[in-house]
C-alpha cells in the first residue's frame, strides 16, 4: 500500500528550488524561504489545487544486532494552493506487522509555514496529533493533519521507517494527484539481496545512475558456549560488503489525472517497485525468495485463509447440496442449481479481498462473506457433489494489472470458480446478485489469472473477448389529430441488463420507466404497454418495451433527433491528449433502427445527411444513413468497436471517431407545417 501523497515531484524554476539542471536539490528541513510561497501555480496544470516541491526518498541496509535492517527515509515539501488541496495535509505512513515483528516510525517532524508580513511563520505538528489505526492483521497506518493550514500554506513533513522485513524494500511513486517539481529516491542494496526492479509509467527520468562501492558493516552476536548454549556474552564483527546504489530523478512531473475509460491509474503512474528474488549470504547456499507460480498456488491450497478447507470433509454441507441436486440429470445442471443458491442467498461484503477471514460454517450461518470465501464456499458445494472444479485468482481492473512473469501474491485481490463439465470449462462468480450461470462481471476482464492448482495454469479474461451487443427499434406512424404514436424496443447490453434487474429489484418496473419520459423524449410523452422481458433469464439481456405518443402541438417547425436518448451527446475523451491507453471495459456493437410516417399536416424541410467512416480500416466503424421514401424516413445508426485497448498514439484519432459521432447524432430531422 502506497502512502497516498508518495506522489510524482516535478521540478520547475524556483528561486529556492534552482533544480533545472542541478544533480541534488538544495533543501533542509525547516529551511523554508519566502520565495517558495510565490509557487503558485504549475505551467503543465494550471488548475493544481497543490504542488509537490520537493519529494526526497532513500532506503538502505544497515547492520543491526546479527542481521540487517532496512531504513526508509522520506522528506517532503507540498505548497497548498486552495480548500481543495487541504487533502495534502492529511499523511498515512504505512507499516507492515509480521507475527512477532512490526515497521517502527522514528524521527517523525512535520510542520505547516505561512507567509505573514514578509515572514515564515512555523507551526509544528504536536506529537499527540499522530494516530495509530490497526487497518488488518498485517497493515498499521500512522496518520496525522498538519495544523493552520490554509490557502497557501506550505507543509513539510519527515520521517523514518525501520524495517526488519527484507521482501518490503519500499516502492516509489514519481507521479500522483498533485504535479511535483522534484521527486528523488536512492535506494542502496547490499551484495548478499537480489531484487528484481519493476518500472513502470511514460514520464522519462532526469537522471538514473547507478553507482557501485563496498561499505564497512558491523554485528553483534552472543557467543556460542559448551554443548551448543550461550555464555551471555557479545562479540562484534565487522565486514566488508559491495553495496550498489540506485538513485532516480523525475523533474516536472504532471499529476496524473483519472480519465473516462482507465482500469486503475496504478498501472500507470511513473513508479519503481522491487520483489526479493534471492538472498545470498557468505559461505552458504544461495536461498531463492521469488516464488515460482506452482509454489505459491501450492502455499495458497495448504494456506488456512483460502485452500486448507476446501481438503476437509465439510459433511455440514451434504444436506443443502444433496437437496439442491436431487432433481438434477448432469454434471451442468448440478452446478447451475448450486451456483444460483449461493448467488441468490450470500450477499457479498467486499469484492476486492484476496483471503477467507471466516470458516465455511460461518459463511453459510452469516449468509454473507467477501468475494473469495463465497466463491470458495461455492466451490467446496461444487465438489461435494462431486463436480469438478478449481479456484482462479485475478486481480480486478481498479485494482491494477498482474505481472505475468513474476508470482507476486499481493497483485491479485479476487477468487472466481472454474467448473468443468464435458461441454467444457465456464467460469463462474456468484459474489453478484443478477450474474448468470458462466458470467463474469466487467471487472474481471483485467488481462492474467491463474489457476489455483498443482500445475498453475495461466489464464486470460481480455476486454477484447468481451462482446457487448445492443438493438433498438423504433417505430413512429400517424396518429389522431396530428399526433404521432411509436413503438420502442431494445435489447439492452449484458450489463446494462444488469443495471436495469438491480434498479427493478430495488424500486420496481414502474419507477424505471418514470425517467425515460424526461431523458429520452425532449417533449411531453404518454407511454403505455410497458413491459420488461426476460427479467429472471439472468443468462441473456432483457427486452424493453413500450409505447408512446408525441404531440407536435401544431408547432410550424418541428424538430426531432430520430435517436431519441440513445444519442452520444458528449464526447468521453475531452482531453487534448493522453499519456496512458485507453482502457474500454468491452468491444461493442450498437444498433439503432428508426422508420417513421411523417405525420399529416407537415413535409420533410431538413434532413441529415447519410454519412460512415472506419476507424483504422477493420477496428471499428459508424455508419448514420437515412433516407427519405415518399412519405416515409428510414434512418439506420451503427457504432462498432472491435478493440477495447488503445496505446496513447492512437488517442488522437479515437477521439476524432467520437467526435464525428456525437456531432452526427445530433443532428435533427426538420418538419415544417404545410402552409
Amino acid at each position: 500500500m502506497l502512502n497516498k501523497f508518495v506522489v510524482p515531484v516535478i521540478v520547475c524554476c524556483l528561486l529556492a528550488f534552482t533544480a533545472t539542471a542541478q544533480d541534488k536539490l538544495k533543501i533542509k528541513y525547516g529551511k523554508v524561504d519566502p520565495e517558495e510561497f510565490k509557487k503558485d501555480r504549475f505551467d503543465q496544470d494550471t488548475g493544481a489545487h497543490a504542488i509537490v516541491l520537493a519529494d526526497i526518498g532513500s532506503s538502505e541496509f544497515e547492520a543491526d544486532g546479527g542481521g540487517f535492517q532496512l531504513i526508509f527515509k522520506v522528506h517532503r515539501r507540498i505548497r497548498i494552493l486552495d480548500k481543495n488541496g487541504y487533502d495534502a495535509a492529511t499523511v498515512e505512513i504505512p507499516l507492515y506487522k509480521g507475527v512477532t515483528d512490526e515497521e517502527k516510525v522514528s524521527n517523525l517532524k512535520a510542520a505547516a509555514y505561512n507567509l505573514e508580513n514578509g515572514k515564515v511563520v512555523e507551526t509544528r505538528l504536536e506529537s499527540k496529533s499522530v494516530f495509530t489505526d490497526k487497518q488488518t492483521k498485517n497493515l498499521i497506518l500512522k496518520k496525522f493533519t498538519l495544523p493552520a493550514v490554509k490557502e497557501g500554506t506550505i507543509i513539510e513533513y519527515s520521517y523514518t521507517v525501520t524495517s526488519d522485513f527484507y521482501f518490503n524494500l519500499r516502492s516509489w511513486a514519481f507521479q500522483g494527484q498533485y504535479p511535483i517539481i522534484w521527486s528523488e529516491y536512492a535506494v542502496t542494496i547490499p551484495e548478499y539481496f537480489d531484487y528484481i526492479f519493476l518500472a513502470q509509467g511514460y514520464h522519462a527520468f532526469q537522471d538514473r545512475t547507478k553507482k557501485d562501492f563496498q561499505k564497512l558493516f558491523s554485528f553483534r552476536v552472543n557467543q556460542a558456549g559448551a554443548y551448543g548454549g550461550g555464555t551471555g556474552r557479545s562479540e562484534t564483527f565487522s565486514l566488508i560488503a559491495g553495496v550498489t546504489t540506485h538513485r532516480w530523478v523525475a523533474v516536472d512531473v504532471p499529476a496524473l489525472k483519472d480519465e473516462s475509460f482507465t482500469t486503475s491509474l496504478r498501472n500507470h503512474i511513473t513508479k519503481i517497485e522491487f520483489q526479493l528474488s534471492a538472498i545470498k549470504y557468505p559461505n552458504t547456499p544461495v536461498k531463492p525468495i521469488m516464488s515460482t507460480w506452482p509454489k505459491l498456488t501450492e502455499e495458497m491450497l495448504k494456506d488456512e485463509d483460502y485452500g486448507a478447507a476446501l481438503d476437509k470433509n465439510n459433511g455440514f454441507l451434504g444436506d443443502v447440496v444433496d437437496k439442491l441436486v436431487a432433481d438434477a440429470n448432469t454434471p451442468r445442471e448440478k452446478a447451475e442449481k448450486i451456483y444460483a443458491y449461493v448467488r441468490d442467498n450470500f450477499t457479498c461484503t467486499e469484492h476486492s479481498a484476496l483471503w477467507m477471514e471466516k470458516s465455511f460454517k460461518n459463511i453459510l450461518s452469516a449468509k454473507s462473506g467477501n468475494v473469495t470465501e463465497i466463491n470458495l464456499l461455492l466451490l467446496a458445494m461444487l465438489r461435494r457433489a462431486k463436480l469438478e472444479a478449481q479456484p482462479v485468482i485475478l486481480s480486478t481492473r481498479d485494482h491494477g494489472m498482474v505481472y505475468s512473469l513474476y508470482p507476486i501474491r499481493n497483485r491479485f485481490n479476487y477468487t472466481i470458480v472454474a467448473f468443468t463439465s464435458a461441454e467444457g470449462t465456464v467460469y463462474l462468480d456468484a459474489s453478484h446478485p443478477f450474474l448468470g450461470f458462466g458470467k463474469l462481471d466487467q471487472s474481471c476482464y483485467n488481462g492474467d489469472a491463474r489457476m489455483v492448482t498443482q500445475e498453475a495454469l495461466a489464464l486470460r479474461f481480455d476486454a477484447d473477448s468481451l462482446l457487448e451487443q445492443k438493438f433498438t427499434s423504433v417505430i413512429l406512424a400517424k396518429g389522431e389529430n396530428g399526433t404521432i404514436k411509436g413503438s420502442f424496443q431494445q435489447r439492452p447490453t449484458y450489463f446494462e441488463s444488469y443495471n436495469i434487474r438491480s434498479k427493478i429489484k430495488e424500486k420496481g418496473k414502474e419507477e424505471y420507466f418514470k425517467p425515460l419520459v424526461k431523458s429520452y423524449f425532449n417533449t411531453e410523452v404518454t407511454l403505455g404497454n410497458k413491459e420488461i422481458e426476460d427479467l429472471t433469464r439472468l443468462e441473456t439481456p432483457i427486452m424493453v418495451k413500450y409505447d408512446f405518443e408525441l404531440d407536435p402541438g401544431g408547432q410550424d417547425v418541428f424538430y426531432l433527433n430520430p435517436l431519441f436518448g440513445e444519442a452520444t451527446k458528449t464526447n468521453p475523451f475531452k482531453a487534448l491528449e493522453r499519456k496512458y491507453p485507453v482502457e474500454m471495459p468491452c468491444v461493442f456493437d450498437e444498433v439503432y433502427s428508426f422508420n417513421m410516417e411523417v405525420p399529416d399536416g407537415y413535409v420533410v424541410d431538413e434532413l441529415p445527411q447519410s454519412a460512415a467512416a472506419r476507424y483504422n480500416e477493420d477496428e471499428g466503424l459508424f455508419q448514420y444513413m437515412i433516407q427519405q421514401s415518399d412519405n416515409t424516413i428510414q434512418f439506420r445508426c451503427r457504432t462498432k468497436l472491435n478493440k477495447a485497448n488503445f496505446p496513447p498514439e492512437e488517442y488522437a484519432s479515437l477521439r476524432e471517431f467520437f467526435d464525428l459521432v456525437v456531432k452526427k447524432q445530433a443532428e435533427q430531422i426538420v418538419l415544417k407545417k404545410k402552409k
